[in-house]
C-alpha cells in the first residue's frame, strides 16, 4: 500500500506516489478489490462474502491456484455449501486437475447444486467437460444433458 501520511502534508506522502491513494488509482477494478478483500480477510479470514468475491476476482485475473486455495478454504468453513464446492470444481477443471474436480462437482451436485443449464455452459468446467465421467455423472444424477443449440428463424 502507498505510504501513510495526510493530503494537506505532502512531506508524508509516499515518494513514490503523488498522495497515499494514488497507488489504488493505478490499478484496475479488479486489481483493486482484490487488494481489498485481502485487506478485510487479514483482519476478517473467515468472512464468507468476501472469500468469494476474492476467489472469483483471483479466478478472473487468471491465478487460478490462489483461487484453488480460497475456494478450499470456503469448503472447510461450509462443508455442506454446494456453491463453494462447485467453485471448488471450477478451480480444479482450470487446473487440469481433472480427478478432484469430478469429486467436487459430485459433491456440489450431492449437496444440491441444481444450475444444470450454467454447469453444462460454465466454460470453466470445459476441461472436464469432455471426460466420460462427466456426462456417466450427470446421468447418475438423472441431470439434463443440455446442449448450446442455434435456433433458426423460420
Amino acid at each position: 500500500m502507498a505510504g501513510k501520511g495526510n493530503l494537506q502534508d505532502p512531506s508524508c506522502a509516499s515518494s513514490t506516489t503523488p498522495y497515499p491513494g494514488a497507488a489504488f488509482m493505478d490499478m484496475n477494478q479488479i486489481d483493486f478489490e482484490i487488494e481489498f478483500y485481502q485487506g478485510i480477510l487479514k483482519r476478517h479470514p473467515e468472512y464468507v462474502d468476501a472469500l468469494r468475491i476474492l476467489g472469483n476476482n483471483l479466478t478472473i485475473k487468471g491465478r487460478f491456484a490462489d483461487g484453488l486455495a480460497i475456494d478450499l478454504r470456503l469448503v472447510q468453513l461450509r462443508p455442506r455449501d454446494f456453491l463453494a464446492h462447485y467453485n471448488l470444481a471450477c478451480s480444479f477443471s482450470l487446473l487440469r486437475q481433472t480427478e478432484p474436480a469430478l469429486a467436487a462437482l459430485r459433491r456440489a451436485i450431492e449437496l444440491g447444486y441444481r444450475d444444470y443449464r450454467y454447469l453444462s455452459q460454465d466454460r470453466d468446467l470445459e476441461n472436464i467437460r469432455h471426460d466420460p465421467r462427466y456426462r456417466q455423472l450427470l446421468l447418475e444424477f438423472e441431470l439434463p444433458l443440455l446442449r448450446k443449440t442455434k435456433h433458426r428463424q423460420a
